[in-house]
């Protein structure tokens, strides 16, 4: 079992950023592939990023070159640095890790208004 906690999220305004932080549990945290999804009022999950365990990304469209994912496997964590956002940025961001299942943190809530 796997427990996820994100941290991070908050009110901005367009054209700010914030890093989105996920810690984990577990001793195999290496081997972990991590991704981070979002999900916005009336619309399904989707992907935003994902990192594999030898730091490979992958960035959904509307992202790419504002976000950036990375992992630090010494502190357990996966972060999530978002700049440039924009009003449809706004969602509930989580966090989730594969190894041996999958496994989802409870979401931070990122807002992104004037």
């Amino acid at each position: 079992q796997v427990q996820l906690v994100e941290s991070g999220g908050g009110l901005v305004q367009p054209g700010g950023s914030l890093r989105l932080s996920c810690a984990a549990s577990g001793s195999s945290f290496s081997f972990y592939f991590m991704g981070w999804y979002r999900q916005a009022p009336g619309k399904q999950r989707e992907l935003v990023a994902t990192m594999t365990t030898v730091g490979i990304t992958n960035y959904a469209d509307s992202v790419k070159g504002r976000f950036t994912i990375s992992r630090d496997n010494a502190k357990n964590t996966v972060y999530l640095q978002m700049n440039s956002l924009k009003p449809e940025d706004t969602a509930v961001y989580y966090c989730n890790a594969r190894h041996s299942g999958s496994y989802w943190g409870q979401g931070t809530q990122v807002t992104v208004s004037s």
